[in-house]
């Protein structure tokens, strides 16, 4: 699936994105400030967080309370090496059955369920977005 798609239009965009998704694990790839951080606050929105969202880019993870069960944020841009996403138990949050959202996890390829869903975000001319939604196989 592809849309364009603008700030205003966000929820609508994220809506879809659960809709078209049968994994709970998003990867999401785009240039730094193509509004990753922005979509995925808006789907944790949606799957009812307690708290806003936010960039994890110091933290490498951040966690988020739903009203039903948790969503693991991660923003892998820092990260050197594979060994670090062991480092912080990459795998067992993996594994969770929760939601996980991934920044950047071109950095962490080998580690990628072959269930994920892929988004990618391009930003236009006109400072609208391009999404693409797809499966990963």
């Amino acid at each position: 699936m592809e849309l364009t798609y603008t700030e205003n239009e966000i929820s609508e965009v994220a809506t879809k994105v659960l809709k078209h998704s049968a994994s709970k694990i998003f990867l999401f790839y785009g240039e730094m400030g193509v509004g990753k951080t922005t979509l995925i606050n808006e789907i944790v929105k949606q799957l009812g967080v307690l708290q806003p969202a936010s960039s994890p880019s110091f933290a490498i993870v951040n966690e988020y309370d739903l009203r039903e069960g948790t969503a693991y944020h991660f923003d892998f841009y820092r990260i050197n090496n594979l060994t670090e996403a062991f480092d912080i138990g990459f795998e067992d949050y993996l594994y969770s059955g929760n939601y996980i959202f991934i920044e950047w996890p071109e950095k962490i390829d080998p580690l990628l369920p072959k269930d994920a869903t892929k988004i990618y975000i391009k930003t236009n001319p006109n400072r609208s977005r391009n999404i693409k939604i797809m499966p990963m196989r």
